[in-house]
């Protein structure tokens, strides 16, 4: 089995993610920064996916951060890269680009290029929005193995939370 295809148990999970996010007719935006675009790649991959992905940012670099998703540079400045306020603000940038009614965005490290961060270190955020209503969620995480096994964990993972989440924000 190649190694970069997800694991036949985290395509059922997807399977399952996306059968939430249908159910109850949630569309998504990721905006992604550590993952590059593999969370928006597993919803992709996943049957019916049409009906729940709206679209995906990948902003590796800071400016790109900016530029595409507003996010202020107080928060850059005042915030590791890797740090669940880069997250949220990422995640609202997203969402406010979009029509979608949840986005979910990631930042890490995946190696150990950052001195004062630990590898493996994923910072999440999940913002849902539904008529007014907006509720939004972080969460770090650390990830163990090389830099690819630790990007395709936190795709992954990020993906999993999804229904805790909606449930928590009254879905």
């Amino acid at each position: 089995m190649n190694p970069t295809q997800p694991q036949p148990q985290a395509r059922g999970e997807h399977e399952a993610t996306v059968a939430y996010l249908k159910e109850h007719a949630l569309v998504v935006v990721t905006a992604e920064s550590c993952t590059a675009g593999l969370i928006a790649s597993r919803l992709a991959a996943t049957p019916g996916a049409g009906q729940v992905l709206e679209s995906a940012f990948v902003v590796y670099d800071p400016k790109a951060k900016r530029r595409s998703l507003g996010v202020p540079q107080q928060v850059l400045e005042q915030n590791n890269l890797t740090s669940e306020p880069v997250a949220l603000a990422m995640a609202r940038g997203a969402l406010e680009r979009s029509d979608a009614g949840l986005a979910i965005a990631n930042t890490g490290v995946a190696d150990d290029s950052d001195p004062e961060i630990a590898p493996g270190t994923q910072c999440f955020a999940w913002v849902f929005r539904e008529g007014g209503s907006r509720r939004e969620f972080t969460e770090t995480r650390v990830f163990e193995g090389d830099r690819n096994t630790v990007r395709e964990a936190s795709a992954d993972y990020a993906l999993s939370r999804v229904a805790h989440y909606h449930r928590e924000f009254g879905g």
